[in-house]
């Protein structure tokens, strides 16, 4: 008879965990995390800005990784949909789905961001975190999540140092000594590879950030912590994708009208 494997040994055959989640019987994922407990405390972080009762929401985590956000969300009553590239993640976060008891209300699904396009659905809230920077096209992802947010988007990204934000003013096509100050919006980018990883492709200043998601329709309503933006949809300015440069992301997206 084949011995019932241990939570520690099924934690060592799924590894490696880049999310140390907190398990019922007490067992951690990564414990020995080089960012500390990670992401717990970004979630205390979070926490505050995000409604205690999201009965009846459904939520997007987009770059779910092993799920830990995603579980926290379906703690507080959401319908939790998590997405991710790597297949790897995905298992780590089904397997701890079981564990918690949440898998009737979470769903993972492998796929990229770019889908989203292609989707008619929305979501009450969408978490966009640690995954911008990460993007070889990043502000069509972010246009096209940004038409899927019916509440709430939380925003997390690699920044620049650095909080300057100056007035974008309109400016003679020759002029342009504004476009090097420390508050203009602006994005570096990574050739190569920036902490050991050739997916880092761009980090934006603080302006650029603020800039991009007024850009793509959203008003920010809140800073839970260093590099995250809390925003909502902007009636009153919405994104261009939306009206005159439509036909644009549709070619982009090969998206239906």
């Amino acid at each position: 008879m084949t011995e019932e494997k241990t939570t520690l040994q099924e934690i060592r055959e799924l590894a490696p965990w880049f999310h140390n989640l907190h398990l019922p019987d007490g067992s951690q994922t990564a414990p020995d995390h080089f960012l500390g407990d990670f992401p717990a405390f970004k979630w205390q972080e979070l926490a505050p800005f995000i409604p205690a009762d999201l009965t009846g929401w459904r939520a997007l985590d987009i770059g779910c990784n092993a799920g830990f956000y995603s579980f926290e969300l379906a703690r507080r009553g959401a319908r939790v949909t998590g997405i991710d590239v790597d297949g790897r993640y995905l298992e780590q976060a089904r397997w701890a789905a079981e564990k918690f008891g949440l898998k009737d209300r979470v769903e993972f699904r492998e796929m990229q961001v770019y889908d989203l396009a292609r989707t008619q659905d929305s979501w009450d809230l969408v978490l966009f975190m640690g995954v911008f920077y990460h993007l070889r096209y990043p502000l069509l992802a972010l246009d096209i999540i940004a038409q899927k947010v019916a509440r709430l988007m939380v925003f997390q990204t690699l920044t620049l140092p650095g909080r300057d934000v100056v007035d974008q003013l309109d400016h003679w096509i020759n002029d342009r000594d504004t476009l090097l100050e420390a508050g203009w919006p602006k994005m570096a980018f990574i050739e190569h590879r920036f902490a050991g990883d050739p997916t880092n492709w761009w980090i934006p200043n603080h302006a650029g950030v603020e800039a991009m998601l007024r850009s793509a329709g959203l008003r920010i309503t809140g800073y839970p912590g260093d590099e995250m933006y809390c925003c909502e949809p902007d009636p009153d300015r919405p994104s261009c994708m939306t009206t005159w440069n439509r036909q644009e992301f549709r070619s982009a997206t090969n998206s239906p009208a």
